[in-house]
């Protein structure tokens, strides 16, 4: 191979960060050129909606994602509230995707509109890191039609701190573009480190922050200013020592490709309180088969499942049991959900429910998976009503285990027909609507009911 030269040799690692800009509202502006130069909130608009996404118009009044949809829309009353189609933002990130494996195979996705690209070898090949910047910029733009932002560093802190910097800027007289590239050598990371805010650093949130500002740091280059004794001294050796890394701009965490997903799961904000225990039982199945169906499509099992509740008074409880085997079946998820939904105290109205799975390992055959039920019954987990399948007397955890070894069968039978007719042609009583089958996405209700959503 060819040894690389130029301002680059010195360089021990080139990573790139990708990020998408105003992703989901840049979907939505694509497919719908009439909102274009308009201001798009993505995100539940009504009372209990937070924002997804919004453009740089919508930015421009202070919008912001993660804010409640209520003072989005006092800040910006002529915003145009798009409820979001989690499914489109998903096949174009596909896409995207797609177009960074043609430039290296060491990619690590960060949801779906961001991603670290490792360079380092493919520079031999494709030219300098801005060469390649650039052009995965231009081949967005023209593949895909939309932008994206990009930053060059020797590290992933770096690179993503570069891409924030390469962003467009929304102000009142309009979107300026942003150099839609910045590269940070190796001997350029002080200067733009430095003046950067301290809570600019991975890691640091709000409590890190307060507390560096107690000790009167304001920026990086005061921490990095800091004896680093003295910051270990303050936050401990792990963290103290990870802090004055970071603020000298030193982060060696590898660019990881084909990073396995954790969990998966399904919640929802609910449009008003829910204190009824079997109206919410039936959103568990709702959820279950979500959530299965997800499980299946990634080929994945696993073995802990989580229920989560948050109440009308915003606390926030999860309730989690781990099986003794592998569970992908919408029935046996719900057995299990169920009980531990029922296990909650509900002593006042559920604002947001939840149902996920993790532990994931590969799933055994069926008569691996029969021989493998045998166990103590988990205590935390209360004898539920009665179930299907002969299990009426078998608690939960012993019963959801029948179940997902009865069910495999027709589970894949359900799939085939859904396959071939649509993911509509056949369900549960409980997905049963005005409309028939009706089968949540992934991502329904992620942010929020619409203002038009009936009660």
């Amino acid at each position: 191979m060819d040894e690389i030269t130029g301002p680059e040799a010195g360089w021990e690692r080139v990573v790139l960060h990708v990020d998408m800009d105003a992703f989901f509202a840049a979907v939505e502006v694509l497919d719908q050129p009439d909102l274009a130069g308009r201001p798009v909130i993505v995100g539940g608009s009504g009372a209990r909606g937070v924002v997804a996404s919004c453009t740089y118009e919508a930015r421009a009044f202070g919008v912001r994602s993660a804010m409640p949809s209520v003072r989005a829309r006092r800040l910006c009353p002529d915003a145009v509230f798009v409820d979001g189609h989690y499914a489109r933002y998903s096949e174009v990130s596909r896409e995207l995707h797609r177009l960074f494996a043609e430039v290296t195979p060491l990619v690590e996705p960060i949801g779906l509109d961001e991603a670290f690209l490792d360079v380092t070898g493919a520079r031999r090949l494709l030219g300098s890191a801005e060469t390649i910047a650039r052009g995965i910029r231009d081949r967005v733009r023209t593949v895909l039609a939309l932008d994206c932002s990009v930053g060059v560093g020797r590290s992933k802190m770096v690179a993503k701190l570069a891409s924030r910097a390469a962003k467009p800027v929304a102000t009142r007289q309009g979107v300026r573009p942003g150099p839609g590239v910045v590269v940070v050598a190796p001997e350029a990371e002080t200067a733009f480190l430095h003046p950067l805010p301290v809570r600019a650093l991975w890691g640091v949130g709000p409590a890190t922050g307060d507390r560096l500002a107690g000790l009167g740091i304001a920026t990086v280059g005061d921490l990095a200013a800091l004896p680093e004794d003295i910051v270990v001294r303050h936050f401990g050796q792990a963290q103290g020592t990870h802090l004055a890394q970071l603020a000298r701009g030193v982060d060696p965490g590898p660019v990881v490709a084909d990073r396995a997903a954790k969990s998966l799961g399904h919640e929802e904000t609910f449009r008003s309180d829910i204190a009824d225990l079997a109206e919410l039982g039936r959103h568990v199945v709702r959820m279950s088969e979500s959530v299965a169906r997800q499980l299946r499509d990634a080929g994945l099992a696993g073995r802990t499942v989580t229920v989560k509740v948050k109440f009308s008074d915003f606390t926030l409880i999860t309730r989690s049991h781990t099986l003794g085997f592998l569970v992908d079946t919408a029935p046996a998820l719900a057995t299990v959900a169920t009980a531990l939904l029922e296990a909650v105290e509900l002593r006042a109205g559920v604002r947001l429910l939840g149902v996920s799975v993790s532990g994931f390992e590969d799933l055994p055959s069926t008569e691996q998976l029969a021989f493998s039920l045998a166990g103590p019954e988990p205590e935390d987990v209360p004898e539920g009503p009665a179930g299907d399948d002969g299990a009426e007397r078998l608690a939960p955890a012993a019963r959801a285990a029948r179940l997902q070894a009865n069910w495999r069968e027709l589970t894949a039978a359900v799939d085939a027909i859904r396959s071939r007719y649509g993911k509509t042609a056949v369900g549960p009583a409980a997905l049963v609507g005005e409309h028939g089958v009706e089968v949540p996405g992934r991502r329904d209700a992620p942010w929020g009911p619409s203002a038009e959503a009936p009660p």
